[in-house]
């Protein structure tokens, strides 16, 4: 598995962050790091491109969940994007693709 990266870009919508590699134990708590530093006004929305993510075990799910808390604690949005199949299994399997809205591609999330 490959070391986790995470690197930012701005959107006319809000802050967009490409996830690429293992978002596990070792290294969950850098995507939650990066995501306090954040600074959202009301009606953003942040976006995680997930079209890198190679491995998400059981740490992951919670920064992303984190994640979503962060951006709602401060009157702003979350969408995942490009989530690859094995993580949107377990994501439908616990039911937070009914709270962490879903899009095929950072493009549509942000269109959106």
């Amino acid at each position: 598995m490959s070391p986790l990266k995470i690197t930012a870009r701005d959107a006319m919508t809000g802050p967009v962050l490409e996830v690429i590699g293992a978002l596990d134990y070792a290294n969950a708590t850098e995507l939650r790091e990066q995501v306090t530093t954040l600074a959202f006004r009301p009606g953003q929305r942040l976006v995680l491109d997930l079209a890198g993510m190679e491995f998400c075990d059981s740490s992951g799910i919670t920064a992303l969940i984190a994640a979503r808390n962060h951006a709602y604690s401060a009157e702003a949005d979350i969408a995942l994007a490009a989530v690859p199949a094995h993580t949107l299994r377990v994501l439908r399997m616990i039911g937070l693709d009914q709270i962490l809205p879903l899009y095929p591609d950072s493009e549509t999330a942000v269109r959106s």
